[in-house]
């Protein structure tokens, strides 16, 4: 597979042609870095939240929108599909990269994480990148500066010049969306967490309901993941039987039915705190190829209308 980097990159390309079509903003800093503004000093949108999932998995994946019902209220959800889950879910998409430096915090996700390979997801898939440019997505409220860009790119080993930072704040429209996007990536990860393989993991569709949007960042955070642990809904396509299938979903964890709210107040609001078992979609389907089919855990709309502020 090439470097899904340079997939990335033509991605990136795209959403600096269409940055008024998208609502977002390109800022170049005096490193050379160019941060692209998907929702937080803009107010972005839906398509720009859909450019971000597609950055975010180098282009492997089928990101759309779709209307459902959540207690009767119309809600859009966000369906993603891939055929490529190890590489586009977690050497791409999910968020391992920890940015705390001086005053800056954020969460990176997306491909250049592969150009550095030092999370355990890469040695299990086996898979590490090499570009002379990166593309990392950047979770933040604040937008990167020079300090921040320099240190991820020495980090990423490429040029300054030559990074891109797409950056979101949770409680944007941008973020929400691309937190539905997630749902799939949650399942392939708890399985590999679990101990299974995940190169034996063939496809993935997965859903979830885009959290109504919060400016509070709390709120927008326990909204994000209630959508996912309580309306997340993922069908993995698998080679082998294993005896892990009911640990994957939220209802095998013991804070099942806890709002995240309350997760997150009980570890100070810090993700790190918590145990990655929590991080699980609702219901999950896992096909093995020539033989059974296994359906676990459940959906919880009740839940979710009242994390919503459904009236």
């Amino acid at each position: 597979m090439e470097s899904i980097n340079r997939s990335a990159i033509e991605l990136v390309d795209e959403a600096l042609d269409f940055t008024d079509e998208l609502g977002v903003e390109m800022t170049e800093l005096d490193c050379g870095a160019v941060v692209l503004d998907f929702g937080v000093g803009v107010d972005g949108g839906v398509e720009a939240g859909l450019m971000l999932a597609d950055i975010q998995t180098a282009g492997l994946a089928t990101v759309y929108t779709q209307m459902d019902r959540i207690a009767d209220a119309p809600i859009p959800y966000v369906e993603l599909t891939t055929d490529h889950p190890p590489i586009a879910l977690l050497c791409a998409q999910k968020a391992g990269w920890e940015l705390d430096l001086g005053d800056f915090d954020g969460l990176g996700s997306g491909p250049a994480r592969a150009l550095v390979g030092e999370e355990t997801d890469f040695e299990r898939v086996g898979y590490y990148d090499e570009f002379d440019f990166a593309v990392l997505a950047v979770e933040s409220v604040e937008l990167p500066g020079d300090e921040i860009a320099t240190y991820i790119a020495e980090t990423a080993g490429v040029d300054p010049g030559s990074l891109f930072l797409p950056t979101y704040a949770t409680g944007s429209t941008a973020g929400s969306v691309s937190m539905a996007a997630r749902a799939a990536e949650l399942a392939v990860f708890r399985l590999s967490e679990l101990g299974y393989p995940p190169t034996e993991i063939l496809t993935a569709t997965g859903r979830a309901p885009v959290a109504p949007v919060s400016y509070n960042e709390s709120v927008a955070m326990a909204r994000t993941n209630d959508a996912l642990a309580y309306g997340g809904e993922v069908y993995l396509q698998v080679r082998e039987e294993s005896t892990v299938f009911e640990e994957v979903p939220s209802s095998a964890r013991k804070e099942y039915g806890v709002p995240f709210e309350e997760i997150f107040e009980e570890a100070g609001w810090d993700f790190y705190e918590l145990p990655e078992s929590v991080f699980a979609p609702a219901k999950v389907t896992i096909d093995v190829v020539d033989g059974d089919t296994y359906v676990v855990g459940e959906t919880n709309e009740e839940l979710l209308a009242e994390s919503f502020g459904l009236q």
